[in-house]
């Protein structure tokens, strides 16, 4: 059966906060069926898929974000998919506003909402990054221009302030593989550009409907660790900007990474 929009839920691990994430998906005012998408299957996952009555879909494979990713969002049967990440959780009317906003733009490929960030017990609604990212997502609230390249695009070119849990995406308009790109971390940013090249609005409610967790055993701290991020940032600024720029892009874009410590 295929359904208007599913929340598929790419787990590995043993996360502490998948139950939290489920909860969350659960209590949404408007429901969409929930599946569990994974590479590293384990008791622990089938036990939270049992206990929550939810699909439990397995990938043979090596473990990576694009393939995981790209997984999930083939086992949802539906025309818009949320690929749900295991760590973070969703506002009661994430579900709802993402239907509505389907129903009065037709064409719309991409949904994305705003975010606040959960780090500890301190939940971070407005800092100076949260509202950089609102600044340049200001060329998505347009409903008249954002069906655009070029102004799909703009919001991209100075980074990537489409935070990738809190987007949905129209399976029908935009078919499959979701990730094509080769990066491990700017896979998003990089899949992003590509979407943005393809027929179809960006559709952008800037409310924040996503509480997005920082901890140490995200991978976002580990490729800040090993350099991936600060390289792959580097690479995609690069196709927008000459080289002056990109350094001086990417020397206020380090900034951000004290968000992670």
């Amino acid at each position: 059966m295929k359904y208007s929009h599913v929340f598929a839920i790419a787990a590995y691990g043993e996360s502490p906060w998948l139950e939290s994430c489920i909860r969350s998906l659960k209590a949404q005012t408007s429901l969409s069926p929930i599946i569990l998408c994974t590479s590293t299957p384990s008791r622990f996952l089938e036990e939270t898929a049992e206990k929550y009555r939810l699909p439990l879909y397995v990938r043979d494979g090596i473990s990576s974000i694009r393939d995981d990713w790209n997984y999930a969002y083939k086992m949802a049967d539906a025309d818009f998919v949320t690929i749900a990440h295991q760590d973070d959780m969703y506002h009661r009317e994430y579900g709802a506003e993402l239907l509505r906003a389907a129903e009065r733009w037709p064409d719309m490929t991409v949904f994305t909402t705003d975010y606040a960030i959960v780090k500890g017990a301190k939940l971070i609604q407005s800092d100076s990054l949260l509202w950089v990212k609102r600044l340049l997502r200001l060329p998505l609230r347009g409903s008249v221009l954002n069906h655009h390249t070029f102004i799909k695009k703009l919001p991209l070119i100075f980074g990537n302030p489409i935070c990738c849990p809190a987007t949905s995406y129209s399976k029908k308009r935009l078919g499959e593989p979701l990730i094509q790109s080769e990066y491990s971390f700017a896979l998003d940013w990089d899949n992003m550009v590509r979407l943005a090249e393809t027929p179809g609005r960006f559709i952008c409610r800037e409310k924040p409907l996503l509480y997005y967790r920082v901890h140490d055993g995200a991978t976002t701290k580990a490729c800040i660790k090993d350099q991936r991020r600060s390289r792959e940032e580097e690479a995609m600024f690069a196709r927008f900007w000459p080289k002056p720029v990109v350094r001086l892009l990417m020397r206020g874009y380090s900034t951000a990474y004290k968000e992670y410590e």
